[in-house]
């Protein structure tokens, strides 16, 4: 009983933080879009997509790592364990955020001129380094905060990161406005970097002050190498993700050019992109903060259960969350298909956005589904195939792209986004019911 009114209270604390930094920052995208404008705004995905990629390089495994083995050393009662788990935890972040660095440095004028198209200087690449070990430390702290159930702290750095962003972002924008619009993405980058760098350091006083107070020394020793555990699921987590990345980062980067070649001008189909990214699917994905917000602490929790070998809470509890999450997804859609005129009024003042949130809101029973699903398969120690699942999404997404979109248009483009979500729903799908099926 205890164990779920921690569980409740962390889901609320997060639902309620989410809920606040999800309204902050959708004000701080109108804001942003009305600054810079539609191609800027696509111009920035382009950018987005290519530190993405670089977060992953950095980070990928890490948290998914420290949640699991701290959360496996506290159920063994064993405190002291769950300590140097996470100290090594962030030696290691440390490590491959410095790598993943001085890899996008060394290769900065290939990303410049492959990637963006020398659309934008490369000193938003090196300002992406600067970030990168900061971000995957942090991934690492967020982590331990996940495992011993005290994600409240991790919201306190997220608020923090948050209005660090705006305040450096409203600062940087009037600096740089008078100039093109590459300056104004440049301006977006760098205060997202110096938003990262302060919330780590935040963080990390969090994680000390936390460390010294909770975590005692136990009677257990530390019989095990803590660096072997976390590489053994780092690192498959890490090559998976860096493909599905990778994947991902070309398939976002070729959308722009398949659509010039379908007859588009290159100034239209970054607006069109813009358009679909950066303002329709941030409206789609609202209200997927009231699952995110527990989805995290669902991979603790069943790694607990998976490790106690509770097979009939798994199942019982898999089968709760899903059904819920169904009901609440079909309303939520329904919701964006009928408010979508009003909805795009009111938050950008554009009815031609409408169209495509309309489009897009049956996607939201997929989407949804698939994000708890995965959750619960990295709890249940299937993470390598949660990934395996996301670059087979991401081979089909770009194959159709490549070859519908220059056929059919930005009609192949959203085509394309259907496909891709319908076959990882299904596969992740088939991959839990399979697991739930060998317990017994």
């Amino acid at each position: 009983m205890k164990t779920l009114k921690i569980f409740v209270l962390n889901t609320l604390i997060l639902l309620a933080s989410s809920i606040f930094l999800q309204i902050i920052g959708m004000f701080f995208n109108i804001y942003i879009s009305k600054t810079i404008g539609e191609e800027a705004i696509g111009l920035f995905s382009l950018v987005m997509s290519v530190y993405m990629f670089g977060i992953t390089l950095a980070s990928a495994g890490i948290n998914i790592s420290a949640t699991r083995i701290v959360s496996e050393e506290l159920a063994c009662n064993n405190p002291i364990g769950a300590k140097k788990a996470a100290q090594k935890c962030i030696f290691l972040s440390f490590i491959f955020g410095i790598s993943a660095s001085l890899i996008f440095f060394a290769f900065s004028d290939f990303i410049t001129i492959k990637c963006l198209h020398n659309k934008i200087s490369k000193n938003v690449i090196y300002l992406i380094c600067i970030a990168l070990p900061f971000i995957s430390m942090s991934s690492a702290v967020n982590g331990y905060f996940t495992a011993v159930r005290r994600v409240y702290k991790n919201a306190f750095a997220k608020f923090f990161e948050e209005f660090v962003k705006i305040f450096a972002t409203f600062v940087l924008l009037k600096s740089f406005m008078p100039n093109e619009i590459n300056y104004a993405c440049y301006a977006l980058i760098l205060a997202d970097v110096i938003s990262e760098v302060l919330s780590y350091i935040y963080l990390y006083f969090l994680y000390k002050f936390d460390k010294r107070k909770c975590l005692n020394n136990s009677r257990y020793k530390d019989i095990d190498s803590y660096t072997n555990r976390i590489l053994r699921i780092t690192i498959p987590v890490a090559l998976t993700s860096y493909l599905r990345s990778g994947l991902s980062t070309i398939n976002q980067l070729i959308i722009p050019t398949s659509l010039q070649k379908s007859g588009m001008s290159s100034s239209n189909s970054l607006i069109s992109y813009g358009i679909v990214n950066g303002m329709a699917m941030p409206i789609i994905m609202f209200p997927v903060i009231l699952i995110t917000s527990f989805s995290g602490l669902l991979i603790p929790e069943f790694s607990r259960y998976y490790v106690g070998k509770k097979y009939k809470k798994i199942r019982l509890f898999s089968f709760i969350i899903l059904a819920c999450t169904f009901i609440f997804s079909i309303l939520v859609s329904l919701f964006m298909f009928i408010f979508a005129d009003n909805l795009c009024t009111a938050i950008y003042n554009k009815l031609e956005i409408a169209k495509y949130v309309r489009i897009l809101s049956p996607l939201v029973i997929v989407m949804y589904l698939d994000i708890i699903i995965d959750s619960i398969l990295k709890g249940l120690d299937a993470q390598v195939s949660v990934m395996g699942i996301n670059i087979i999404d991401c081979i089909i997404s770009i194959s159709f792209i490549y070859f519908l979109v220059p056929t059919l248009g930005f009609s192949g483009y959203i085509i394309s986004i259907f496909i891709s979500e319908l076959v990882n729903f299904s596969l992740s799908g088939w991959k839990l019911l399979k697991i739930l099926q060998t317990m017994k």
